[in-house]
């Protein structure tokens, strides 16, 4: 049986990846919203605002979000760009060394500037890779070279490797004693963290990830302010359970969007290309959903296990096969205008959304007062709408300055 290659037709851009991205960065950016804290302060008995409060955040350890999407679905995309980026290098006469030193430096990029938004307001350079920049450049050149061989049969043979391989390095690893105290890696009694039986392989800050951390990031110097003192502050836990290895899980995830990408640029109907891309995510989450509901593998976003690529790259071949066919076949993707506008510059959202919005509050209060952002607070109502509106005009802001880039045509680039 031979695996199909993408046809070498001519790279453009895809409205339906730009718009699938595009909502991405507007589901990271929702956060500044405060609908959580609205839901718990004024509308702790309403249903629908606990749905919204629910989607709007991670959950705490097993299961999935709305929110819990946002990370895969953007490393997903990232793989399926690649494609379109190689071949449209190629066309500009570029050959493997010059893109593999480029994908070198992107790699490193993204790594460096993951450290950089980690560091602000620290009092040395906060030394961690968790940020998603982070995980996606560390996995990035060996990315490329699986995508550069445009043979699917070996970017699956990549794939299972990873997932098998990195499940059974868990599943072997061996468990605490039985006497531990998990309190002091901040896993408290009846915390969803704390599994029982195999999945107990998976548990929050006590597992294989979690040790390599404490021996890797101590190999930086690491210091916190105490009572403003600069002090030693050697790493003993990620506080939600976070790890550097997740980006091995990372890198399968973006793999799957490589095979994503290639379907698109496939010389076939474009009927064919939204089955592959429907066939993949019911597959995707329907063996996600089994290796938790067998106990073979918990569906964790925070560490990546194996079972959330499946189900979370499931969601975003969904998303994706949304898109494509509401944008791509059908043609209507005016609907998706303000999401393309953030889509088409999605490493300025990424950064500004994490480094403007002091300022950009800042500067309302300065021009316009104090007050600017309570004229929906009315003395005779209970509910102070302060955050939500302030957050409100924080995307307002960011969407019209990414508005002027796209207008104007300054796409930035890594």
């Amino acid at each position: 049986m031979t695996t199909p290659v993408a046809t070498p037709v001519n790279p453009t851009r895809v409205s339906s990846v730009d718009a699938f991205r595009g909502l991405v960065m507007l589901l990271m950016m929702d956060s500044v919203l405060q609908i959580g804290l609205m839901a718990l302060t004024y509308f702790s008995d309403s249903s629908v605002w606990a749905t919204l409060a629910f989607h709007t955040d991670h959950v705490a350890w097993t299961g999935c979000s709305l929110h819990d999407l946002i990370q895969p679905s953007f490393s997903f995309l990232v793989g399926v760009s690649l494609p379109f980026s190689i071949a449209n290098r190629e066309q500009k006469g570029q050959g493997f060394f010059w893109m593999f030193g480029h994908a070198i430096f992107r790699g490193l990029l993204l790594m460096l500037l993951g450290i950089l938004l980690r560091s602000i307001g620290a009092p040395i350079t906060n030394w961690t890779f968790m940020d998603t920049l982070t995980q996606i450049g560390m996995g990035y050149v060996l990315l490329f070279l699986v995508a550069y061989t445009r043979r699917q049969l070996m970017l699956w043979i990549a794939f299972v490797t990873i997932v098998v391989g990195y499940w059974a390095a868990f599943a072997t690893y061996p468990l605490p004693e039985d006497e531990f105290d998990y309190a002091r890696v901040n896993v408290k009694a009846g915390d969803p963290g704390k599994m029982e039986g195999f999945a107990a392989h998976w548990n929050k800050n006590v597992n294989l990830a979690a040790d390599v951390d404490i021996w890797f990031l101590n190999q930086f110097p690491r210091k916190k302010l105490d009572k403003g003192r600069v002090v030693d502050n050697p790493f003993m836990h990620e506080r939600s359970g976070y790890t550097t290895l997740n980006f091995i899980p990372t890198l399968a995830t973006m793999i799957l969007g490589v095979i994503a990408g290639m379907w698109l640029r496939l010389g076939v109907s474009q009927g064919l290309k939204l089955t592959l891309l429907i066939g993949a995510a019911i597959v995707g989450l329907g063996l996600g959903e089994l290796s938790e509901y067998l106990g073979i593998c918990p569906v964790v976003k925070i560490i990546w296990t194996p079972a959330w690529v499946l189900y979370s790259g499931g969601w975003a071949f969904a998303f994706l096969a949304f898109f494509y066919l509401i944008n791509d076949i059908i043609g209507f993707w005016h609907w998706s205008w303000p999401l393309l506008v953030i889509g088409a510059n999605s490493i300025v959202t990424y950064i500004a959304y994490h480094t403007l919005r002091p300022f950009i509050i800042g500067s309302y209060k300065t021009h316009f007062g104090p007050d600017v952002f309570k004229f929906m607070d009315e003395p005779y109502d209970a509910v102070k709408w302060e955050p939500m509106v302030q957050g409100a005009f924080v995307l307002l802001t960011l969407w019209l300055m990414l508005l002027w880039m796209y207008r104007n045509k300054y796409f930035v680039r890594i």
